[in-house]
C-alpha cells in the first residue's frame, strides 16, 4: 500500500521486498539440497552402467614398438625378420589394489540380484555370512585364473601366487618374454587386473647356424649386439610410436584418444648370396669335423666388385636361441700369419718394379744363408724360373726376390694391398692385422715377410688382397651390402703383372703342384697353398700346430671369385693347405660357379656324361 503521507512531505514511497527475499533464499536452499541429494544417490544407492562407472578413471601413454627392418641376401631371400610376440607383465600392487574394488563390485551384484529375485523395493544390506562366502568365491576365481596362467606360460605352480603375495609385492615384472601372441590373447581374456599384454618383436633368423656370425642377434630390447644387426643398429632400428589410453579400475584400456604410429626400420640388402653361404656352411663343417680341427673359416669375394658373397665360421651357434658360444666372425675379427699365400705378391711386386725379371732363374739347394740364420726349403728343388717357385712354393726363391728390393718399397705392397689396415667393410670389431715396419727389416725380416712371417691378417684381408690379381691388378674395397660397382677400387699391380702371375698360380693346382685337390672340373683355377706355423707369442712357433691355408680365384682366365679357406689346429694326420684346405675349396667353388651360372673355360675337364637308354 502506498503511504499518501509521504507523498505529501515529498517522498516517493518504498516497496517492501522482504517477502521476494525470502522466496528467493528458500529456492537457493532447495536448489543446493538437490543437488547434494543426487550426489549421494549417484555416489551411494545408483548402480550406474558399468561401461560409465568406468569412463573416466586415468589416462596413460602406451609405447608402439616400431618393428626392425628386415635383413635380406643379393636375392631377396630373409635372413633376419622380425615377427609380432607378446610379453607378460605383472604389476602386484594393481592387482592388491583391485581385489576390494572386485570384492564391492561383487557385492553390488549380489545385492541387486537379491532384490530382484525377492521383488524388494530397495536392498537389502548383506550378512556376515554373505560377505564371507562372496569373498571366497573371489578368491576361488583369482586362484582359477592365476592357476590359468601359470599353466599357458609353463610357469612353476605357485610362481605367480607367491609373487602376489609378498608383503611389499613388486610394482614390475615379467612373466614371460616374446611368447606366441596366441597365448598372450588367452590370458588376456582372463581379466587379471595387474596382468599386462605387451607387444613387442622377436628377430627370427630362417638360416639358423648358417650365417649366425655374419648376422649377429638383438638382445631382449631389440637392439643389434653383434654382427650386422649391430654394425647397422642405425638403419634397421625403427622410431617407436605411442598412444594416449583410457584405462578403468581395473586397468583395461576402455578407450585410445591419440595415436602417433610408429616407423617401420629400413630394409638391408646384403651382398651374401643365401645359396652359396648354404654351401661354404656345409663343406666348412664337414672339414673341420673330418679333420678334428679346433675351427675354420672360408670367405668367398666377388673378384669385379668386391662384394662379399660368403663368410662363414666354424664351430657355428644359432642366433634364435643365442646358446653359449664364440660370437666372434672369426673370418673378419681374427688374424693369422697368412705364410705362402702371400708369395705370389712377391713376384708381382719384384716384376712391377723391375727388380726381378720374367726369364730370371733362382739357385735353391733347399738351404739359403742369411747372416747367422737359414731359410730353408721342404725339398732341394734346385734351379727355378718364376712360375717353379709359384708351383713348388720355394722360400728361398722369394727370400732372394725379397732382399732385391728396397725395404720401404717391399713394405709399401704389402701396404698396398691392405695389410696391416682394416678392409673398412663396416663389420663391427673388423680386425686390422699387423704390418712389421719397414725400418724393422733387416735382411732376415725381409725374407721371413716374403713368406708371410711378420705380417698378420684375417680371411677377409687376404681375400681382398687377391681381388688385386683376379682383376688384373685392381685392388677392391669390400661390401657387406649390394652393389654395382665399387668406387673405390684402385690400381696396385699392372694388368700385364696381374694376369702373368694368375698364369703362374695355375700351375699350383696341376698333379706336381702343391694344391692339386683344389682343381675344379670344367673351370682354370688359380691359386696358393699355405701351412703356417701357429705363433706362441715371445715363446716362438707351436710345434705340430699349424693353420692350413688356401687361397684361389677362378675361373683363372677370367675371375669372378676369390675365395679364402683356413683350417686352425687339424690334428687327424695332414695338415698341410693343399691336403686339408684346398678340398674344400674344390667343392664350394664348383657349386658357386655354378650357382651364377658361371661358363666353363675348361671343356676338356668337364666330367664324361653317360646316357644309358632303356628299352
Amino acid at each position: 500500500m502506498i503511504d499518501f503521507r509521504l507523498k505529501k512531505a515529498g517522498r516517493e514511497p518504498t516497496t517492501d521486498f522482504t517477502g521476494r527475499r525470502r522466496v528467493l533464499v528458500a529456492f537457493m536452499m532447495f536448489c543446493m539440497v538437490a543437488l547434494v541429494a543426487r550426489a549421494v544417490y549417484l555416489q551411494a544407492i545408483h548402480e550406474c552402467d558399468p561401461k560409465f562407472e568406468n569412463a573416466y578413471q586415468h589416462i596413460d601413454v602406451v609405447p608402439i614398438m616400431a618393428s626392425r627392418g628386415m635383413i635380406k641376401d643379393r636375392n631377396g631371400a630373409p635372413l633376419a625378420v622380425s615377427t609380432p610376440v607378446h610379453s607378460i607383465i605383472i604389476n602386484a600392487r594393481e592387482v592388491k589394489k583391485d581385489d576390494d574394488a572386485r570384492i564391492k563390485q561383487m557385492e553390488k551384484d549380489y545385492r541387486k540380484h537379491k532384490k530382484e529375485e525377492l521383488h524388494l523395493d530397495k536392498a537389502m544390506k548383506l550378512t556376515e555370512a554373505e560377505k564371507l562366502q562372496i569373498y571366497a568365491e573371489y578368491q576361488k576365481e583369482k586362484a582359477y585364473k592365476v592357476q590359468q596362467i601359470e599353466r599357458l606360460l609353463d610357469l612353476p605352480i605357485g610362481k605367480v601366487s607367491a609373487l602376489l603375495d609378498v608383503e611389499k609385492p613388486r610394482q614390475f615384472a615379467y612373466l614371460a618374454r616374446r611368447i606366441d601372441p596366441a597365448i598372450g590373447e588367452q590370458i588376456r581374456g582372463l581379466k587379471l587386473a595387474g596382468i599386462f599384454i605387451e607387444p613387442e618383436y622377436k628377430r627370427f633368423y630362417p638360416a639358423k647356424e648358417v650365417a649366425a656370425h655374419l648376422l649377429g642377434f638383438t638382445d631382449a630390447k631389440d637392439v643389434g649386439q653383434e654382427g650386422v644387426e649391430a654394425g647397422y643398429e642405425k638403419v634397421l632400428q625403427g622410431i617407436s610410436g605411442s598412444k594416449r589410453v583410457i584405462r578403468d579400475g581395473q586397468g583395461h584400456v576402455v578407450a585410445v584418444t591419440d595415436t602417433k604410429e610408429a616407423v617401420k626400420g629400413k630394409d638391408i640388402e646384403l651382398s651374401i648370396d643365401g645359396r652359396i653361404q648354404y654351401l661354404a656352411y656345409r663343406e666348412l663343417e664337414r672339414a673341420v669335423n673330418e679333420h678334428k680341427a679346433k675351427s675354420g673359416v672360408l670367405v668367398i669375394l666377388d673378384a669385379k666388385t668386391g662384394e662379399l658373397l660368403a663368410a662363414t665360421n666354424q664351430p657355428s651357434f644359432n642366433p634364435n636361441t643365442k646358446a653359449k658360444s664364440n660370437y666372434r666372425n672369426r673370418a673378419i675379427n681374427d688374424v693369422f700369419e697368412p705364410g705362402s699365400t702371400v708369395k705370389p705378391f712377391v713376384v708381382a711386386a719384384g716384376l712391377d718394379s723391375g727388380y726381378v725379371k720374367p726369364n730370371d732363374m733362382f739357385v735353391t739347394n733347399g738351404a739359403y744363408s742369411i747372416g747367422r740364420r737359414t731359410v730353408k726349403d721342404v725339398h732341394n728343388y734346385g734351379t727355378m724360373d718364376l712360375t717353379k717357385v709359384i708351383k713348388k712354393s720355394s722360400n728361398i726363391a722369394v727370400s732372394q726376390m725379397a732382399l732385391r728390393m728396397p725395404p720401404k718399397y717391399f713394405r709399401g705392397v704389402y701396404h698396398n694391398l691392405g695389410f696391416g689396415e682394416s678392409a673398412a667393410s663396416g663389420f663391427p670389431g673388423e680386425a686390422e692385422g699387423s704390418l712389421i715396419d719397414h725400418r724393422r727389416l733387416n735382411d732376415f725380416a725381409r725374407a721371413t715377410l716374403s713368406f708371410g712371417y711378420g705380417v698378420s691378417s684375417s680371411a677377409l684381408q687376404l681375400a681382398r688382397a687377391y681381388t688385386a690379381l683376379a682383376d688384373d691388378g685392381i685392388l677392391h674395397s669390400v661390401s657387406l651390402l649390394k652393389r654395382d660397382e665399387d668406387i673405390d677400387a684402385k690400381r696396385v699391380f699392372s694388368a700385364k703383372t696381374a694376369k702373368s702371375v694368375r698364369a703362374m698360380m695355375e700351375q699350383v693346382v696341376t698333379k706336381d703342384g702343391t694344391a692339386y685337390e683344389a682343381r675344379v672340373d670344367g673351370y682354370t683355377v688359380a691359386g696358393k697353398t699355405g701351412t703356417v706355423k701357429k705363433s706362441g707369442g715371445r715363446g716362438g712357433y707351436i710345434a705340430k700346430k699349424y693353420f692350413s691355408v688356401f687361397a684361389g680365384i677362378a675361373p683363372a682366365k677370367d675371375p669372378r671369385l676369390v675365395m679364402v679357406v683356413m683350417i686352425d689346429e687339424p690334428s687327424a694326420g695332414q695338415y698341410y693347405g693343399g691336403l686339408v684346405s684346398a678340398p674344400v675349396f674344390s667343392k664350394v667353388m664348383s657349386g658357386a660357379l655354378r650357382i651364377l651360372d658361371v661358363a666353363p673355360d675348361q671343356i676338356d675337364t668337364m666330367p664324361i656324361l653317360l646316357t644309358q637308354q632303356f628299352q
